[in-house]
């Protein structure tokens, strides 16, 4: 294999989510318990990033012909990576992140396990089942928070509820913008029942306005009352900012239709969830910075 198919493979697995994952899960072992010693921590960060490395390629290979519908610059549309190499790539980076999630404890092992199943169980069929495929997406952000806190605990904190809802709603929303942006494809190809298939790109973008509503809310209350959030200047400043990206796209979706607007509005509506979990992260590793 040579450095450019090397490349190409990374591409196909989106490596910039998987280092999302990794704010996401030590976000909530800060938040949680406290950093784990290291060899537990190294472990616990291989796991999300080569399920996900995973699910990517598996995802892909799958959605070849939509990818080819909707015009995606995709490394298996344009021919740089063999749906062989998707193959061999998702089964050995799924079984190196399971893997590694079985020193830690048995609860880590399962979501680890349960996670990738359930990736290729999406990528397989349930993305095409109405409303289900897009709550796996949402469900599949929170993941990593769930499974920080059960890297480092035997319970269900909290503050790691609050933050699960919060990107939960935010993840559906943006999932339905997906499913409007790639509408032609879903519907032509894998004839998907989409929520935009069955309501209508309008009223779909109108639930994503509301949902995205919903995440800002819980993002407000956090703020006001859930500890490390609460009066922390870091987070109100940071989600601040990630809330004002947000609305504005979703606002954008009622009202464009073009390419390059949904090229523009993913990209804003990812480096706004980025900037969520920085805003998270921050507050678990400086609690103290509050008014």
């Amino acid at each position: 294999m040579d450095l450019k198919n090397a490349k190409e493979l990374f591409r196909l697995m989106r490596i910039e989510h998987s280092l999302m994952l990794v704010i996401a899960v030590i976000a909530a072992e800060l938040i949680v318990k406290g950093m784990p010693n290291l060899p537990t921590l190294i472990l616990s960060l291989i796991t999300p990033v080569f399920v996900s490395m995973g699910s990517f390629a598996v995802n892909d290979y799958f959605d070849i012909e939509v990818d080819k519908a909707n015009k995606k610059d995709r490394p298996l549309v344009i021919g740089t990576v063999t749906p062989k190499q998707a193959l061999y790539a998702t089964a050995i980076t799924m079984i190196i992140g399971v893997a590694a999630s079985i020193p830690i404890n048995l609860y880590a092992f399962l979501i680890a396990l349960a996670f990738a199943l359930l990736s290729i169980a999406y990528a397989y069929k349930l993305k095409e089942l109405l409303f289900w495929g897009n709550a796996y997406v949402a469900f599949a952000m929170v993941i990593p928070f769930i499974y920080g806190d059960f890297v480092v605990s035997t319970h269900f904190a909290y503050t790691i509820i609050v933050v699960s809802v919060m990107i939960f709603f935010a993840g559906l929303a943006r999932e339905i913008h997906g499913t409007i942006r790639d509408y032609s494809g879903d519907v032509k190809v894998r004839n998907a029942h989409t929520i935009p298939k069955a309501i209508g790109k309008k009223r779909a973008a109108l639930l994503s306005l509301i949902l995205y509503f919903i995440a800002i809310g819980i993002s407000i209350y956090a703020a006001l009352a859930v500890k490390p959030f609460a009066l922390n200047i870091l987070y109100i400043v940071f989600i601040a900012i990630s809330d004002i990206l947000l609305l504005s796209v979703a606002l954008g979706y009622l009202n464009n239709e073009t390419e390059e607007f949904y090229r523009r509005a993913r990209n804003i509506s990812l480096l706004a969830m980025a900037i969520a979990l920085i805003a998270v992260l921050i507050s678990a590793a400086l609690p103290e910075i509050a008014f």
